[in-house]
């Protein structure tokens, strides 16, 4: 495998299978899952702390089809959209 194809499938893949596992439904991500993979895989990224409001407002967001659950394409959007405010951050850093 190539390394994009690793970190795929290492890594994003089985993040969200990890934490979406704690629940009955394996195939999407609860509030409080979505809250565990935000404090645990994410504390440099996102500091929230222990800020309901802003877990609320992040999952409201991730949540497009209201089902009031994170699916994986729903958290995949969320990664890839992280990885492009990271990639503008660092960008606009070194441009310094």
């Amino acid at each position: 495998m190539t390394q994009l194809e690793t970190y795929l499938h290492m890594e994003t893949i089985a993040i969200f299978d990890k934490y979406a596992k704690t629940a009955d439904n394996t195939q999407t991500l609860t509030k409080a899952e979505l809250k565990s993979v935000l404090e645990k895989e994410l504390p440099n990224f996102l500091q929230m702390g222990k800020n309901k409001d802003a877990t609320d407002e992040i999952f409201r967001n991730l949540d497009e089809n209201g089902d009031s659950q994170v699916d994986f394409k729903e958290f995949v959007i969320f990664v890839a959209a992280l990885t492009c405010c990271c990639h503008k951050y660092f960008e606009q850093k070194a441009a310094k």
